[in-house]
């Protein structure tokens, strides 16, 4: 018997193509709810997936058949503590809101703009509330066992209902940005000027941020991607030309700057809720993370090739985009790489090919998936690793778990053993599941 709170959406109802395309939904409430939730998928012996934002498209989702889908939405909230050192978040509270209040994915470690002062989203955990798959409430900390997996590999082990967070006094409330729009033919001299005047192998200033992408803009070159990037500081009315001046030096065809707050990174780096990545139109959106340590440039190359020539001759992939991110990294790289799940700390650039599309069928999810492989492929061999890092929170859905929560034996053999205390019968195994 579920709550009189309790909504459910089946295929045709209200509110279900605003939940869910795959499943029934059952929408959250009170966090206590949760708990009666799950315990009675399991009493119909059906799968469940909790879902909020839906910011990960892995495919290990589409393994769930006939489930309940348990959507976050009503577990939204922000609140500070009187002492005013951190917040409680429910946990279906989406990250503008989080923003807008405090100033803002954390259970697969959670990368963002303040990272090279904090550390990832999930650094700042103090303790959450968690239901565990037999359907009971505990609350956690650093006292656990399951703290340490729930900060980089959380997917796995529970629904988190709310968390309290770490929460810091704005040091600057000044940001800067400028961008610049290069064609083609810039790609050896952005990439060698990224790694050699921002990125200075891993010791980009705190307060800089760099980003850029390869996007089809035909009233700039009908013919080719171009690529957009930005530089972003933290502290500044304006970007110190010191970090600027080269880049203008390549010619860029188009540039632009602003000065802001925090708030106004999204709109910025075309991460907005009205931006086109964030809107729910229907489309496909697949990603293929890598984590590398710097750009190498013929494999920077062979990347705009190749994508540049793969949307022209499917131009039903024409809306893709390849997303490189180069946060600062003092913060992710002060904590011990040994005391959370998350496994690559040591990584200073997050690349992904997003290949975007309206469904066409099996052919074309083909042609999406082959080219973020060879894209990604070709980053591999430029990195000259022989192990693939991949961001969980990215992930495509076809990688190892190796890949996912690190390649060290003992990473894996300690995960598996909280699987099978805290999840036995592998409940939540349908994102990038370790077993």
């Amino acid at each position: 018997m579920l709550s009189s709170k309790a909504q459910a959406y089946f295929p045709g109802s209200d509110g279900f193509a605003a939940a869910t395309a795959r499943w029934s939904a059952l929408t959250c409430a009170p966090q206590v709810l949760t708990t009666a939730w799950v315990k009675y998928a399991n009493e119909k012996k059906r799968p469940f997936l909790a879902v909020s934002g839906g910011h990960g498209a892995i495919t290990t989702v589409g393994q769930m058949r006939d489930g309940i889908e348990i959507w976050m939405n009503q577990l939204s909230s922000v609140n500070i503590a009187e002492d005013g050192t951190t917040a409680k978040i429910g946990g279906g509270t989406l990250s503008k809101t989080v923003t807008d209040t405090i100033l803002g994915p954390g259970l697969g470690g959670g990368h963002g703009f303040l990272q090279g002062r904090y550390g990832l989203i999930s650094d700042q955990f103090v303790s959450m509330n968690i239901v565990l798959a037999d359907g009971s409430m505990q609350t956690i900390d650093g006292s656990s066992d399951l703290w340490w997996a729930m900060q980089g590999a959380g997917h796995n082990f529970g629904i988190v209902t709310s968390v309290t967070s770490k929460i810091y006094d704005i040091q600057h409330s000044a940001w800067a940005y400028e961008s610049f729009v290069f064609t083609g033919d810039r790609v050896e001299a952005l990439y060698e000027g990224i790694n050699e005047h921002l990125l200075k192998n891993g010791t980009q200033p705190v307060g800089i941020i760099n980003y850029s992408f390869f996007i089809s803009v035909p009233d700039i070159d009908p013919a080719k991607p171009v690529i957009m990037f930005f530089i972003l500081q933290e502290g500044m009315k304006s970007v110190d030309p010191s970090y600027t001046n080269y880049f203008h030096e390549l010619g860029p065809v188009v540039t632009d700057s602003a000065g802001g707050s925090y708030t106004d990174l999204p709109a910025w780096t075309g991460n907005a809720n009205t931006s086109p990545p964030c809107q729910k139109a229907g489309l496909v959106n697949v990603r293929f993370p890598i984590d590398i340590e710097m750009y190498n440039i013929r494999a920077q190359r062979r990347v705009y090739d190749l994508f540049a020539s793969a949307i022209g001759e499917t131009p039903a992939l024409n809306n893709s985009l390849f997303l490189f991110e180069g946060y600062s990294l003092q913060g992710v790289k002060a904590v011990p790489n040994e005391s959370a799940a998350f496994p690559f700390r040591g990584d200073n650039l997050l690349v992904s090919p997003l290949i975007i599309y309206a469904p066409g069928g099996p052919d074309l999810d083909k042609k999406a998936a082959d080219l973020g492989e060879n894209l990604r492929q070709f980053l591999h061999e430029g990195s000259g690793r022989k192990e693939l890092h991949t961001y969980v929170n990215y992930a495509f859905g076809l990688e190892t778990q190796r890949n996912w929560y690190g390649h060290e034996q003992w990473r894996q053999e300690r995960l598996l053993k909280l699987k099978d205390k805290y999840d036995p019968q592998r409940k939540f195994s349908f994102y990038a599941p370790i077993a």
